[in-house]
C-alpha cells in the first residue's frame, strides 16, 4: 500500500486518486480497455475511501468512491434502474473472509446466518426484464442509477429466453452477467492475428465491445452467453432465499451453476472457497473469484448497505497465476482510435493450462514504472485476464545485455507521427491503415452518420475487397459493388447506396463527430456546432477561440486545431465536400429561436422518458438554443426529469435547480412530437 501523505499533500492526493480512479473506471467500462489490474484499482479505492474519511473538508459528491462503474454510452437510450445495481466489495485473503463474516454475525446478533457461494464470471452485469413471461427490457449496469438500452442486443444470446417457461411471475427482473466462453475469445483473437490486427486484452474487454454494436449480428457471432446472480423487482411471487431464487430461475428456462454450494456452516463455505481456486481453470469461460453472500433475503434487507456495496455479499478474488520468463520483444500495435499498445512476446511458459507467449505491458508509462527492458527475466501472471500481463522484472537476474523500451516516435503501420496523451501514445494520422476498419464502423454508427445496414461485418468485406480506404470512399459505392459482397442481393445493396446516400445531408455536428477527432465527441461537436455555422468557418478559427468554447479546454482546443490545420485532416474534409457531405451547421446558435424559454439555459435529462427519444430529445433542445449536458452542477439551469428519476434529481433539489417533469416540457415546447 502506499504510504499515506501528510500535511497539504493529502488534498492533492485525494485529487490524484480520483483522477486515477475516474480514468480507470472509464476506460474499463466505457471503452473496454483497463489501465490497471483490479488489484491495484481496489487499493488505490481503498486507499481514497480512508483519506475522505480522515478529512471530510474534501468530501467530493462526484468522487468516484461514491460512483459505481462508468456512466452510460451515447450510443444507446439510458434507462434509470428502478432498483440500484451496487458493486461488491472484494476481499484477498481467507482472513479478510473472515472479518467479514464476523461483521455479518455482529449486524445480525451472532445468529449464524445460511450462506451461499457462486463463481464471480468476469463478464459486464446486465439487469433483464420479463413482464407477464416477455423479455421487455436489458440493461447494463452503467453507474448503478442509469445503464444503457440493450434490448435488442439481449435477444441474440441464446441464453436468454425471449419467453420465460413454466408459471413466471408477473414482474421478473434479474441480475446477472453477460461473458464471453474463452473458446470464442481466443477464436476471434486468433482471426485478428492472422490479419496483423491487435488482440483484445481479455473476453470480458470484447463481451463489453460487442453489447456497444448497433449491429446486433454481431452479438449472435460472438455467442456471447449469461448467468444470473441477483434479483430487483419481482411481482406475483413470494421468494425467501437467494439459492431459490436461482432454483426457479432455472425452471423458467435460465442457466444455472453447477459450482453453487450453500450451508449454515462458515467453515464449509470457506472450503468450498478454497478447494474452487483448482477448479476454475477448467471452466470454459473467466472467473475471477467466488462471491459469498447471505442466502435470506430477510436478513440482507437487516444488513443493508453502503453508499456503494451491500455489506450482505462479499467477493473472494483469487490470487493470480505467476510464472518467470524472459522477455524477447516488444512490439506496438495500433488499435482503435490510434493508441499504440506495447505487446510482449517472451520465451514460453505454462499457465493456467494454457501456453503463454504475449502479455500486454499496457502502456509506457506502465513500462518505466517497473523498468521493463528487453532480454529481462520478468514474473508474468494471468488471473482474470486471458491474456497475461508483465507484474515485475527480476533485477537480480540481469547481466548488462538488456535493453531499455523507447516508445515510438512514429506509428509502425503508416510512419505518422506519435503523439503522447498522460499515460497513452496515439498515432494521429486519421488515414492510418490500421485504424481504418474501426474508424470506418464509428464513422456509419448511429450517433454519428447514422447509415443504416454498415455494420461491422459489411465494414470489413468493403475494406478487404479494396472498396473503402477512407471515408470518401462510402460516397462513391454503386450498388453493383454491394451487390457483389456476400450477403447481399440487388434490393438490399441499393438499400445500403440510399442509405449512405441519406447520410449526406447530418449536417456538421453528425460529421465533426464521426470523423474520429481525439476528444471530439458528440457533445464537443454538438458545441462546435452551436457556436461554428459552417465548416469554413471554423476551419478559420483560432485555437484561443475554440479553448473559450464551454466544456473544451487547451487540450481538447489544440488537438482539433491540430487536426484541422494538418493536411490529412485538410484532405479529409475536402473529400467531404467533394462527395457532397453537408457541411454547414444543424445547430447554429444563430437559427436558434431567442424568445424560446431553453434559450441560453444549461438542461441536464434524467429519468425514463415517455414521449422522446433522448437523443432526438438533445437534438430539439439544442436547435432551441439549450446546451444539454450530462452532469448536475451549480452551473444547471434546468432539470428534466422523468420517471425513476434518481440521484441527479435530489441534487437538483438539494443545489434549488429548476425541474421540469415530462408535462411541463411538452407545453413549453413550440411543438410537440
Amino acid at each position: 500500500m502506499t504510504e499515506r501523505p501528510v500535511g497539504p499533500e493529502i488534498k492533492e492526493r485525494i485529487d490524484a486518486l480520483r483522477d486515477v480512479l475516474t480514468r480507470a473506471n472509464h476506460a474499463y467500462y466505457n471503452e473496454g480497455d483497463p489501465i490497471m489490474s483490479d488489484r491495484d484499482f481496489d487499493q488505490s479505492m481503498d486507499e481514497l475511501e480512508q483519506l475522505e474519511a480522515a478529512h471530510p473538508e474534501y468530501w467530493c459528491d462526484n468522487s468516484p468512491s461514491r460512483i459505481v462503474g462508468g456512466g452510460v454510452i451515447d450510443a444507446f437510450r439510458a434507462v434509470a434502474h428502478a432498483l440500484p445495481m451496487q458493486s461488491i466489495d472484494n476481499t484477498y485473503s481467507l482472513g479478510e473472509l473472515r472479518s467479514w463474516y464476523q461483521r455479518v454475525l455482529s449486524g445480525l446478533g451472532d445468529e449464524p446466518p445460511r450462506l451461499t457461494c457462486d463463481p464471480k464470471i468476469d463478464g459486464v452485469a446486465v439487469s433483464l426484464t420479463w413482464e407477464q413471461g416477455r423479455l421487455t427490457q436489458a440493461v447494463t449496469r452503467g453507474d448503478g442509477t442509469t445503464g444503457d438500452d440493450i434490448t435488442a442486443q439481449a435477444k441474440r444470446v441464446r441464453d436468454i429466453p425471449i419467453r420465460l417457461s413454466g408459471a413466471a411471475p408477473a414482474l421478473l427482473e434479474v441480475r446477472g452477467e453477460l461473458y464471453m466462453p474463452n473458446a470464442v475469445f481466443e477464436a476471434v483473437n486468433a482471426d485478428r492475428q492472422a490479419r496483423g490486427e491487435p488482440l483484445y486484452a481479455n473476453a470480458r474487454n470484447l463481451t463489453a465491445g460487442t453489447l456497444k454494436s448497433l449491429d446486433t449480428a454481431v452479438v449472435a457471432e460472438r455467442s456471447l452467453a449469461f448467468m444470473p446472480h441477483g434479483r430487483g423487482r419481482i411481482e406475483g411471487v413470494d421468494i425467501e432465499g437467494y439459492d431459490d431464487f436461482l432454483n426457479g430461475l432455472a425452471s423458467m428456462g435460465l442457466p444455472a451453476s453447477m459450482y453453487r454450494r450453500s450451508s449454515d456452516d462458515f467453515a464449509i463455505i470457506e472450503a468450498q472457497v478454497e478447494s474452487f481456486a483448482a477448479q476454475r481453470g477448467e471452466l470454459a469461460y473467466g472467473v475471477d473469484g467466488m462471491v459469498i453472500r447471505v442466502d435470506s433475503f430477510a436478513l440482507q434487507n437487516v444488513l443493508g448497505a453502503t453508499a456503494k456495496a451491500p455489506r450482505w455479499c462479499v467477493a473472494f478474488k483469487y490470487p493470480a497465476e505467476q510464472g518467470r520468463t524472459v522477455l524477447e520483444r516488444v512490439d506496438w500495435q495500433v488499435g482503435r482510435n490510434g493508441t499504440l499498445t506495447p505487446r510482449a512476446t517472451m520465451q514460453p511458459i505454462r499457465l493456467a493450462g494454457t501456453q503463454v507467449q504475449h502479455a500486454t505491458l499496457h502502456n509506457i508509462e506502465e513500462i518505466r514504472r517497473k523498468d521493463i527492458r528487453v532480454g529481462d527475466h520478468v514474473v508474468v501472471e494471468k488471473a482474470g485476464e486471458i491474456i497475461p500481463q508483465v507484474v515485475e522484472v527480476v533485477a537480480a537476474k540481469r547481466d548488462g545485455r538488456e535493453v531499455i523500451i523507447e516508445p515510438p516516435t512514429v506509428c509502425p503501420d503508416c510512419g505518422g507521427t506519435v503523439e503522447p496523451e498522460g499515460p497513452r501514445l496515439f498515432c494521429i494520422n486519421i488515414e492510418c491503415p490500421a485504424q481504418l476498419r474501426e474508424r470506418i464502423a464509428w464513422f456509419a454508427g448511429r450517433g454519428q452518420m447514422d447509415i443504416a445496414g454498415l455494420g461491422e461485418k459489411v465494414v470489413d468485406q468493403l475494406v478487404d475487397t479494396g472498396l473503402v480506404a477512407h471515408f470518401g470512399d462510402l460516397y462513391g459505392l454503386q450498388v453493383s459493388d454491394i451487390e457483389a459482397l456476400d450477403g447481399f442481393a440487388q434490393r438490399s445493396a441499393e438499400q445500403l447506396v440510399e442509405a449512405i446516400d441519406v447520410s449526406r445531408a447530418r449536417g456538421l455536428s453528425r460529421l465533426l463527430a464521426a470523423l474520429g477527432i481525439r476528444q471530439v465527441g458528440r457533445s464537443a461537436a454538438r458545441t462546435l456546432a452551436r457556436h461554428f455555422d459552417s465548416m469554413e468557418s471554423l476551419q478559420e478559427a483560432s485555437i484561443e477561440s475554440l479553448s473559450a468554447l464551454p466544456d473544451f479546454g487547451d487540450i481538447t482546443a489544440g488537438l482539433l486545431f491540430d487536426f484541422l490545420a494538418s493536411p490529412a485532416g485538410r484532405a479529409t474534409i475536402d473529400r467531404m465536400h467533394a462527395a457532397g457531405v453537408e457541411m454547414q451547421s444543424d445547430l447554429y446558435a444563430a437559427d436558434a429561436d431567442a424568445g424560446s424559454p431553453l434559450s441560453g439555459k444549461t438542461v441536464v435529462l434524467t429519468g425514463t422518458l415517455k414521449h422522446f427519444q433522448r437523443r432526438a430529445l438533445a437534438e430539439q433542445l439544442e436547435s432551441l438554443g439549450a446546451r444539454v449536458s450530462g452532469s448536475i452542477s451549480a452551473k444547471t439551469d434546468l432539470l428534466i426529469a422523468g420517471e425513476k428519476a434518481g440521484s441527479k434529481l435530489t441534487k437538483a433539489e438539494e443545489l434549488g435547480i429548476e425541474v421540469w417533469d415530462e408535462a411541463t416540457l411538452l407545453k413549453m415546447l413550440p411543438s410537440s412530437p
